[in-house]
């Protein structure tokens, strides 16, 4: 085992598949020589050199137009958007092209991709700066979405997303980059569509994503103080889903509460209570509650951000309200 951080984690996940497997190539702007903007990818470029990591122009469209050229030719590239939030300016060949070549081809052409990109907030980055958007890849058919919360996940979920054969959206934390965790040597290869329960309880299950994870598990311990025995989920996958994990958890405890960093209509929480009424009804002590981010711009004041997520504070009122 070795600990190591968050983005310590991504450059090795990087590693190890470009090192495994010659067809795959990694872009984006100032990944190479400056090692990213947020120091993820450092030594890469020295290691495998300009023309297996390629520092591109300032363009998004550009970025992923040269991801879906290189995916249809034969490689298998990883891309990254620096900021989540710059999907917007590229959305439509991820949307529109990406996401529906396999589909309109019949199957003839396939982009075995990876979306990497730097998600979410707390980091006082601002209102374009800050968003927490899986939700939007989550809602377009022939994507799929992961959102790792450990330095292990990062390696093994990145590894199953470079070799699984469709598109995937891999969205990075960046309020958890510096986190530190023990990650097992050698090879990683997780499985997508898989959820972790992180912590067993009996009394009411929460779950959350990503940077949510280790605010639910700080909550969780607060919450068993005062007799509250909570199950914690990790989601990590929107897209497949782990339904079955989900279910068995809230059907085990009979009440439900997820924690959402992104805005709170049409967050991936919305969809998955939906799941939990329709299939689990009868299980179910109390209706499922919601603990997410307001429907408003991310403001970069440090107060009024910190009012604005989820904080292990709410999460605890929030339950402890429900179950008391």
């Amino acid at each position: 085992m070795t600990l190591m951080t968050y983005r310590d984690a991504v450059a090795r996940g990087i590693a190890q598949e470009l090192e495994r497997d010659d067809s795959v190539v990694f872009l984006g702007e100032d990944i190479g020589a400056a090692g990213g903007v947020f120091k993820a990818t450092g030594g890469l470029l020295e290691r495998f050199g300009p023309l297996r990591v390629a520092d591109t122009p300032i363009s998004e469209q550009a970025i992923l137009g040269a991801a879906m050229g290189a995916a249809m030719t034969g490689l298998r590239p990883i891309a990254e958007i620096m900021f989540s939030d710059f999907l917007a300016v590229c959305w439509d060949l991820i949307a529109n092209e990406i996401a529906k070549t396999r589909y309109m081809t019949n199957g003839q052409i396939s982009l075995p991709l990876v979306i990497r990109t730097g998600n979410g907030g707390g980091l006082r980055f601002g209102a374009q700066h800050s968003q927490s958007l899986e939700n939007w890849a989550m809602a377009v058919p022939g994507l799929k979405v992961v959102a790792p919360s450990t330095p292990e996940d990062v390696v093994g979920l990145l590894a199953a997303a470079v070799r699984d054969p469709d598109p995937v959206m891999f969205f990075e934390h960046k309020g958890l980059y510096s986190m530190k965790g023990e990650v097992p040597d050698g090879e990683i290869v997780d499985t997508l569509g898989t959820a972790k329960v992180r912590r067993q309880g009996t009394d009411c299950t929460i779950l959350a994503l990503a940077a949510m994870v280790p605010r639910a598990l700080k909550a969780a311990d607060v919450l068993a103080a005062a007799g509250i025995s909570a199950t914690v989920v990790d989601v990590r996958s929107l897209v497949p889903l782990d339904t079955a994990t989900i279910l068995d958890a809230v059907a085990r405890t009979g009440q439900l509460f997820t924690v959402e960093e992104n805005p709170r209509l049409c967050g991936w929480g919305a969809e998955i209570v939906s799941v939990v009424v329709e299939e689990i009804w009868d299980d179910l002590d109390g209706a499922p509650i919601r603990i997410t981010t307001p429907h408003v711009p991310l403001p970069s004041s440090d107060t009024l951000e910190d009012a604005t997520i989820p904080s292990v504070t709410r999460i605890v009122d929030t339950v402890r309200k429900v179950m008391e």
